[in-house]
């Protein structure tokens, strides 16, 4: 109970803390958290006892893990040790952990069995940037059709219609920065019908 007491008694400060590196006050917090500024107050002063309740939005106001708002020490391996995800052929392997955000992944597309055609161009909400580490990548974005190579970025609004493959019969490796929006589309959308060769 102690330890307990002790990890409690340390959130107020480090609320403290954190609102005064953003430079906020307790009326800016209370209008992005909804928690009345005297709610806040008492709980950066140790006066109101932390709960998840509270603690959930003012974790998503300062963009920090709950952990880190409770002091819990994180995992003493920093690797990121995600598993491999395989859609539609291509093999998806997480560089990043934190959840929500942006997300980066190495992917490995396969040769492509047929090159993407502007009816399989998808648009979503959200922005995506990729750069070719080795292999040659087509990209179709609205009426560009563009390869990029190895050491060559790319970076687009996804709200334009676009897919991507490799660009000949060898495969490609890229490293991809997701919105939460493109993950989903790319990472848990049903697979197409036979026949679509390209993800956008």
């Amino acid at each position: 109970m102690a330890n307990n007491d002790a990890v409690l008694s340390a959130v107020g400060p480090r609320l403290r803390d954190l609102r005064a590196g953003k430079g906020l006050t307790l009326a800016d917090l209370s209008a992005s958290t909804g928690i009345s500024p005297s709610t806040l107050s008492r709980l950066e002063s140790g006066g109101r006892k932390p709960t998840l309740e509270l603690l959930l939005p003012l974790a998503r106001a300062y963009d920090v893990r709950l952990d880190d708002l409770v002091g819990v020490p994180g995992p003493a391996d920093p690797r990121v040790l995600g598993k491999p995800v395989t859609r539609h052929g291509r093999t998806y392997i997480p560089l990043t952990q934190r959840p929500g955000g942006v997300r980066a992944y190495k992917v490995v597309l396969p040769p492509a069995q047929a090159a993407p055609g502007p009816g399989e161009q998808q648009s979503h909400e959200g922005h995506e940037w990729m750069y070719v580490l080795d292999g040659r990548l087509r990209l179709l974005l609205g009426e560009h059709d563009i390869v990029l190579r190895p050491g060559e970025a790319a970076e687009f609004d996804t709200r334009t219609p676009h897919a991507f493959a490799c660009a000949d019969g060898q495969p490609a490796e890229v490293l991809v920065l997701f919105g939460p929006q493109g993950e989903q589309v790319h990472l848990r959308a049903r697979p197409r019908r036979a026949g679509s060769a390209a993800q956008a």
